[in-house]
């Protein structure tokens, strides 16, 4: 293959998820010095589906009031705000037990604690802009079978054997990710031996921005206010309990998550089509390779519990599109180890406390040992009497106000 046969570029996304996407957008709005954008390609092996997604069956994340902030300031909210729905309250409650306390969007003067967004809806915004954008070409399907890095660039082979050449490569595809696989990155894996069962689910009442984390038995179960006053509910269960509720019909399935939550939204009148996930911490220890950097669940997948698994990535998003923004204006090569580590650097100490954090969590909060069951409930009782101990609570354990509460 001939030099002319080669495509250039600056930068190569492989994934085209919600962390690829935005950081495809986020890096198309920078300028070099000279005025001109970067060449951005985003690599997707799955082709979108095309049949419309039915809005009840569609699967929402929670975003916190720092992720959207950061989506405001990289110019991406207008793109999401219209599909979200506000979390005013937030009620954290340990099921047969006296333990719960309750954050409101008032406490900090915010007009919300975060927001929670269907992902279609999102993957539909996301997809239209990139396609508006002069810089930002898609190749879908597309699948790399080659990675070889060199002082600089980065050469990537196609299965349909096209090559490209890049400065800066970016891995955002998924906790299975190739590209990390590829460079043999050290990672820390741990099985929680649970599942996640989610779900859109119809209430009596409308939740009216409230979203609730109830712990039971066996595992932490939230509903997330959602539009048109439905909730998404993730619950986490073991093996044997998920492959018992999976078979029940909604009816019997509803009874059982009345009896796991309890009554305050009401009766549980609806349940939309059930996903399950198997829940797997994978942390990748060190995310940087040559001029290559690992974002999202290629770097760190999390338990659900504290909702932190996009809100992470989205500040590992905002300041890896600092440092290139950075790395611009200062005529530096944006895929060099100066620029890439010092972007570690900063963000290393978030990333492992978050992934010890969550994890810690999920295990806590899944043990019915008595001590362990009296101390939380000690724990959540003392911050419902005392609003300065909820802080840490609302800065990073349930990752909706994480970067407002200084931290």
């Amino acid at each position: 293959m001939s030099q002319s046969d080669v495509r250039q570029v600056d930068v190569t996304l492989v994934g085209g998820g919600m962390s690829g996407a935005v950081l495809a957008l986020s890096l198309a709005a920078l300028l070099r010095s000279d005025g001109s954008p970067l060449e951005i390609l985003l690599l997707e092996a799955s082709v979108p589906e095309q049949h419309t997604h039915s809005g009840f069956d569609a699967r929402a994340i929670a975003l916190s009031a720092g992720t959207c902030d950061a989506l405001l300031r990289r110019g991406l909210w207008p793109l999401f705000a219209p599909h979200c729905a506000p979390i005013t309250q937030i009620h954290v409650s340990d099921r047969g037990h006296f333990g719960q306390a309750r954050l409101s969007a008032a406490e900090y003067g915010l007009p919300a604690l975060g927001q929670v967004i269907e992902l279609a809806s999102a993957g539909k915004e996301l997809q239209r802009a990139m396609a508006a954008s002069p810089n930002i070409r898609v190749c879908c399907p597309a699948r790399v079978s080659e990675i070889v890095p060199d002082e600089e660039k980065v050469t990537l082979t196609l299965e349909s054997g096209e090559q490209i050449e890049t400065h800066l490569l970016v891995a955002a595809d998924g906790g299975n990710s190739f590209v990390r696989q590829h460079f043999k990155l050290p990672v820390t894996r741990h099985d929680f031996e649970q599942h996640a069962i989610i779900a859109t689910v119809k209430t009596a009442q409308d939740p009216e921005g409230r979203a609730f984390e109830r712990f039971t038995e066996g595992g932490p179960l939230a509903l997330l206010p959602m539009q048109e006053g439905l909730s998404s509910l993730v619950w986490s269960v073991g093996q044997h309990e998920v492959d018992e509720l999976t078979a029940l019909d909604e009816a019997a399935f509803l009874a059982r998550l009345q009896q796991a939550f309890g009554w305050r939204l009401g009766r549980f009148e609806r349940c939309g089509v059930r996903h399950v996930y198997p829940l797997i911490l994978t942390a990748c220890d060190y995310p940087l390779a040559q001029r290559t950097v690992l974002v999202g669940n290629a770097a760190h997948a999390l338990h659900p519990i504290a909702g932190q698994g996009f809100n992470l990535g989205m500040r590992d998003l905002d300041l890896l599109t600092g440092a290139v923004a950075k790395a611009l204006a200062e005529g530096e090569d944006i895929g060099s180890f100066k620029v890439l580590s010092g972007y570690w650097q900063q963000r290393q100490r978030d990333q492992e406390q978050t992934v010890w954090l969550t994890s810690s969590l999920a295990q806590l909060f899944s043990n019915g040992h008595d001590p362990l069951v009296a101390g939380r409930n000690l724990a959540l009782t003392l911050m419902g009497r005392f609003p300065c101990l909820k802080a840490p609570l609302a800065s990073r354990t349930l990752g909706f106000v994480a970067d407002v509460c200084g931290n």
